[in-house]
């Protein structure tokens, strides 16, 4: 019996399903640049439909495609900071250690899950990288027999579940700079710092919740027996050789390889976070973007010892960061058709869209929609920043109509948010990079996750959201 015979052989129900959807979004979703693009010549043609003049709808194009500007760099950055310090030695150091934790084969898949996830409350791009590695250590050991599969997809869960929840969460991260906001935004919303949103107990509770219960389901998923399918059966190479040092060739080279530079760079950083914590309210500094990004891009080049290494790890990491770049102008170009271009009413299509949420009411029934709302259209749009500009302009006015608090409504997208990772394997290019495999062998995990999280999402965004009062957002002036 062949590899693929015995694989459709041993899925039986759920996983069978799931392996099936995996292979169709493998061979019909285009990439998500092609998403973005068919969403500007949808918002247009929408926009004319409403009564928008084209002079207005092609100026609103334009003169928007710029706007995020400063946010691209930043979400770019997240990537390239996560990766940087995940390719750092230490930390390669630390993911052997933790790699001969497990004891079992279901207890290293959710030990994965639950790292992953750990790691991802500070940076999904992290654990990306770290998941990734860890797995590999894991499927590595000789005394365990794991299955990839499940490791990979359980190292993918810190983008697929609490990512939008931690603190590189890119709605609330734009939330909380007011430099990276678009003025149509900030006037909606003002500043919502973290304390109103990724630190709420209601939102640290929620992704709690969300944690347990992706570690019951990986333990529990995991292949035990004849069913387990081994890196080595994959057909997996899982030795990790180190890249040679290219050795030094001229006297100029010399402080490319020392180590001097690096730590003056960190202790520069050390004694600037210092003062921010002494100076400032702790809320307001670890809500700080350009903090949080500094922070860890001079942490990787610590870790990393030499300039030379580090920016080995840079070159590294690069690739990651491309659909950001070219993605994000898109979705600007889009919010601000959504936002500018008034039609023969006096409504923008934010407007009309932020009157039809407002008629749903405020309560639990607004939180509900709103979460399947960004479901829906996450498995289309994959990415969380880029789709929050699109949908906050409209989803903060009927949440500020309806009396809904804001920085709960933000949060509600953030939980929402991830669910669609689960099934449209976009974001798992970095990790099936690390791993080497491909999207369909982890998709039929990553369902199996999704089909119990949307339940009790919604269940969880509905009951905390009526423990919140709404209050009134304080819009700081626009110079």
């Amino acid at each position: 019996m062949t590899t693929v015979e015995h694989e459709k052989h041993s899925e039986k129900g759920l996983a069978r399903t799931a392996q099936s959807l995996a292979r169709w979004t493998e061979k019909w979703f285009p990439d998500a640049y092609i998403f973005a693009l068919a969403g500007v010549f949808i918002v247009a043609i929408a926009a004319l439909a409403n009564g928008s003049s084209p002079q207005v709808i092609v100026d609103s194009f334009g003169n928007g495609f710029w706007d995020l500007t400063a946010f691209t760099l930043q979400m770019a950055m997240v990537v390239l900071t996560g990766y940087v310090v995940a390719t750092s030695r230490p930390v390669a150091r630390l993911i052997d250690f933790l790699a001969a934790v497990p004891k079992t084969a279901a207890t290293a898949v959710s030990f994965v899950a639950f790292l992953s996830m750990s790691v991802s409350f500070l940076n999904w791009g992290l654990s990306l990288v770290f998941g990734g590695l860890l797995a590999r250590a894991i499927a590595r050991r000789t005394d365990l027999r794991v299955d990839y599969r499940a490791l990979g997809a359980a190292a993918f869960m810190g983008l697929g579940a609490v990512w939008a929840l931690g603190m590189s969460s890119s709605a609330a991260q734009l939330q909380a700079t007011a430099a990276s906001l678009p003025p149509a935004l900030l006037k909606i919303t003002g500043i919502l710092d973290f304390g109103a949103t990724i630190f709420t107990w209601q939102s640290l509770t929620m992704c709690a919740a969300i944690i347990a219960l992706t570690v019951v389901i990986a333990h529990l998923s995991a292949p035990r027996g004849d069913a387990i399918r081994t890196a080595r059966d994959l057909g997996v190479d899982l030795d990790d050789q180190p890249e040679p040092s290219a050795p030094r060739s001229r006297p100029g080279e010399w402080l490319e390889y020392s180590r001097i530079l690096p730590i003056l760079a960190g202790l520069l950083t050390l004694g600037w976070l210092v003062s921010q914590f002494l100076t400032k309210p702790m809320l307001a500094v670890v809500s700080n973007l350009n903090g949080y990004l500094l922070v860890f891009l001079m942490l990787g080049l610590v870790l990393h010892k030499t300039p030379r290494n580090f920016l080995q790890a840079v070159s590294k990491a690069v690739p990651a960061t491309a659909g950001i770049l070219v993605q994000f102008p898109l979705y600007a170009a889009m919010a601000a058709i959504l936002t500018r271009a008034v039609g023969n009413g006096g409504l923008s299509l934010s407007e009309h869209l932020a009157q039809f949420f407002t008629s749903i009411g405020g309560g639990g029934g607004f939180a509900v929609i709103i979460a399947v709302y960004t479901v829906i259209l996450g498995i289309f749009v994959p990415s969380g920043g880029g789709k929050w500009l699109v949908e906050a302009p409209y989803v903060m006015q009927a949440a500020t109509d309806v009396q809904m608090n804001l920085g709960w409504t933000v949060q509600i997208y953030n939980v929402a948010e991830a669910l669609p990772n689960l099934v449209n394997p976009f974001f798992m290019l970095p990790l099936l990079a690390v791993l080497k495999l491909r999207a369909r062998d982890l998709v039929g995990f990553t369902f199996l996750q999704f089909i119990f999280h949307l339940p009790v999402v919604l269940i969880l965004v509905w009951l905390l959201g009526m423990t919140f009062a709404f209050v009134a957002p304080v819009i700081p002036s626009v110079p």
